[in-house]
């Protein structure tokens, strides 16, 4: 089926023989390497392999993606976890059947978002989504897609590969003869939000597509700690500081680590990454945190997915401390990810210093300001002294979830037995 729809898009009508799947195609390497503890075994030579092909082979087409296409009515909704589709993105296919997202560089690096910004006129950033792969690998987590900064060349790796007519009908020529195009959606989609070459060259982050729905389905989920967003009224967590014991008592929040996973994903990836809240006068930073996607394989002990992270490091300068909700009003934290912050909060390995480093792999590198990486630290103290006030509060019995004891082994268990 795949052969056949690639035949048809490279409109290959001849009988040749059709094209092999490579075992050793780095995609599917990383495809096979899903499991139950994250999207990639700690140092995995398949995401290594990935992020090399993504930065390197050529694209042999270009299209819209598939929510923005639901967006307009000219696809099939019923595969789309949650539609968005205000910004720019395209997926950009390779050799091997290699398939990622790109989002184009919309904001400079040292451009601050201001503060008065609502959401719907906050630019994703494409360094965002890099720095969040390389944040989420260092905390551990490996639950972000692996993803790379790339130079692309508009005319030769978009313009001329893609076979989608309303592609090629928003490509332009800018008064600065730089080659421009924008993107065809209800909202910001218009001349006035284009991106543009220098005068071909566009920088931009490639995301890994994850498999497709057919092969592993997954769930969107309604985040319990949802933003707000109206300009009147509040959410329930945001005026009851005893909203957790509700949540608690919810399937699947009253039997399973659902809690301590939605813990570290809301809490501390999004505050580190200097996301806000919406409200009336600051915009939110990320507004796809409202629902959280998980593989329906795992059940419901199953990692969430980190997806669209481009909302992120918007403003160092600030932080917000609401983003903090579902640690401070649940006061649990699992013991490894809290001897993985605290080993990170030691100046021999400061956060940001590891980012730094981490980063400086990436073909765009710097990919981050400085004062977005001293901001790390910054905020990773305030994640550490919510902890500590759960433990002042609670008692470390209580706030630590222990998850590193080991199972024993059938050795021990035999040896209990005997005697």
């Amino acid at each position: 089926r795949r052969h056949k729809l690639y035949r048809e898009e490279q409109n290959l009508t001849s009988p040749a023989a059709p094209l092999p799947l490579r075992p050793e195609a780095s995609w599917l390497r990383f495809h096979l390497g899903i499991s139950r503890d994250g999207l990639y075994p700690r140092s995995s030579p398949a995401v290594s392999s990935l992020l090399r092909d993504m930065q390197q082979f050529p694209t042999i087409s270009a299209d819209y993606s598939q929510d923005e296409k639901a967006l307009l009515g000219a696809c099939d909704c019923s595969q789309i976890v949650k539609p968005s589709g205000v910004h720019l993105k395209l997926v950009l296919r390779f050799q091997d059947f290699g398939k990622a997202m790109f989002k184009p560089m919309r904001q400079k690096r040292e451009e601050e978002t201001p503060e008065d910004f609502f959401y719907f006129v906050d630019f994703q950033r494409h360094n965002a989504e890099i720095a969040a792969f390389h944040l989420d690998r260092i905390l551990d987590f490996r639950r972000v897609p692996p993803t790379v900064g790339r130079l692309i060349n508009v005319t030769k790796e978009i313009l001329e590969v893609t076979k989608n007519e309303v592609l090629q009908s928003v490509f332009f020529v800018s008064p600065a003869s730089n080659v421009c195009f924008f993107a065809k959606c209800p909202y910001m989609c218009k001349t006035e939000y284009a991106v543009c070459g220098n005068p071909h060259l566009l920088e931009g982050s490639l995301s890994a597509f994850l498999p497709s729905l057919n092969l592993a389905p997954r769930l969107s989920i309604p985040n319990p700690w949802i933003r707000s967003y109206s300009f009147h009224g509040k959410e329930e967590w945001e005026m009851n500081p005893l909203y957790c014991n509700t949540v608690r008592e919810i399937y699947p929040y009253s039997n399973s680590n659902r809690l301590l996973n939605i813990q570290a994903w809301d809490d501390l990836e999004n505050s580190l990454q200097g996301k806000l809240r919406p409200s009336i006068c600051a915009f939110p930073g990320n507004m796809d945190r409202h629902h959280y996607e998980m593989f329906t394989k795992f059940g419901d002990d199953g990692f969430l997915l980190h997806l669209d992270n481009a909302r992120g490091f918007g403003r160092h300068s600030h932080d917000e401390i609401s983003i903090l909700a579902p640690l401070s009003q649940c006061c649990v934290i699992k013991r490894t990810t809290l001897l993985r912050l605290q080993l990170l909060a030691e100046p021999e390995y400061r956060l940001s210093d590891v980012m730094r480093e981490s980063l400086l792999q990436d073909p765009l590198a710097p990919v981050l300001t400085e004062p977005h990486l001293l901001a790390l630290d910054r905020r990773l103290q305030l994640v550490l002294a919510a902890v500590g006030t759960c433990i002042d509060t609670f008692g470390e019995a209580t706030v630590v979830a222990n998850d590193t004891a080991q199972p024993q082994s059938p050795a021990v268990h035999r040896a209990k037995l005997d005697t």
